[in-house]
């Protein structure tokens, strides 16, 4: 048995569901309660919510062989680009990382692994990428959030990334209690060392040790997606940007005209989810129906406006275009409810 994401279901056709926006990959998890403790996870050891959640998202158990011959057909029609498998238990991982690469699609393996050796045989095994999840921006939040040692983690992810240059990724969590500038100086370290970063805002989940802890505010986020942007574009260096007790407040003095800002990010890009290749990751952060902090898709005319409109209100920059922030209103501290991508 192996559980697949509500909407990855609903795209091949194993549950009846609408989607306004379904992922382009498909997401598939291993195992049962992981063995270690991260606060923010449902499937932490220790953590007391549902058994079939990650993040926000509700996972079921179907038959590996059902899965199999769906992500086949899947792939065949184009529904998908890419399966991701999110690993919680790696038992028989090796197995299952051969079974899903001869759906035809390339695979991308999410998981903690204790050395690169263990990175390569997944490689060998078939996958076309390994995503070590860092999390964590900083040797304290990882300290209190996952447990152990940030530096030998964030080490072994830039000896992986030199081993096998292209194929290693990680996950960072904005919102667990480090600064914007903690965040945009580790982003900026990882994309030296060709490490490909899926940003991710932190979801309180019930059940589980951060639950009271409120999600990030989304001026905030989008602050460290700008950022991030420019840096893997080549277009920016953190050590240029303008920083008031660890908030960003200006993107250095290349960009602080407004053309130039908008020039570069008026057409939303910036504010997508950033990962592996052709990962949307629709409602991992956020439910239908509000603003999402990652978008699933291409935004449009007016959204891009909008996010433009707030970064710049953000960074003290004057908006010249039509005020299209009145009634936003971020809905996350108050709707929380389970639902699935």
């Amino acid at each position: 048995m192996i559980r697949v994401s509500l909407g990855t279901a609903g795209v091949m056709g194993l549950r009846a569901i609408a989607q306004v926006d379904p992922p382009t990959t498909a997401y598939l998890m291993l195992g049962e309660r992981c063995v270690r403790r991260c606060g923010f996870c449902p499937q932490a050891r220790g953590a007391s919510g549902r058994a079939d959640l990650l993040s926000r998202v509700t996972w079921p158990l179907f038959p590996l062989e059902v899965v199999q011959q769906e992500l086949a057909s899947a792939a065949t029609l184009g529904q998908f680009k890419r399966a991701c498998l999110q690993v919680v238990a790696p038992t028989h991982l090796k197995e299952t990382v051969r079974t899903m690469a001869g759906s035809g699609l390339p695979v991308c393996v999410c998981c903690f692994l204790p050395s690169v050796s263990k990175v390569a045989e997944l490689l060998e095994a078939g996958a076309e990428g390994v995503t070590l999840p860092l999390d964590a921006a900083s040797a304290s939040v990882y300290r209190q959030t996952k447990g152990g040692s940030w530096h030998a983690a964030l080490a072994r992810l830039q000896e992986a990334a030199r081993a096998f240059p292209g194929r290693i990724g990680t996950h960072l969590i904005v919102g667990l209690g480090e600064t914007e500038q903690e965040m945009i100086g580790l982003l900026e370290i990882l994309h030296d060392a060709g490490v490909r970063v899926g940003l991710f805002a932190f979801t309180p989940v019930s059940g589980t040790a951060l639950e009271h802890i409120s999600p990030p505010p989304l001026a905030a986020y989008r602050r460290v997606q700008a950022a991030h942007y420019l840096i893997r574009r080549g277009l920016a260096r953190a050590e240029g940007f303008e920083f008031a007790g660890g908030r960003l407040v200006g993107f250095g003095k290349e960009w602080r005209d407004v053309g130039a800002l908008s020039g570069i990010m008026g057409d939303g890009e910036a504010f997508r989810t950033t990962g592996c290749p052709d990962c949307n990751r629709p409602y991992y952060n956020e439910r239908p129906g509000t603003v999402p902090y990652n978008y699933p898709r291409p935004l449009s005319r007016d959204e891009a406006e909008r996010e433009l409109a707030l970064l710049l209100k953000e960074i003290g920059i004057p908006y010249p275009g039509k005020d299209v922030l009145s009634g936003v209103r971020d809905k996350r501290s108050d709707e929380l409810a389970i639902d699935s991508p």
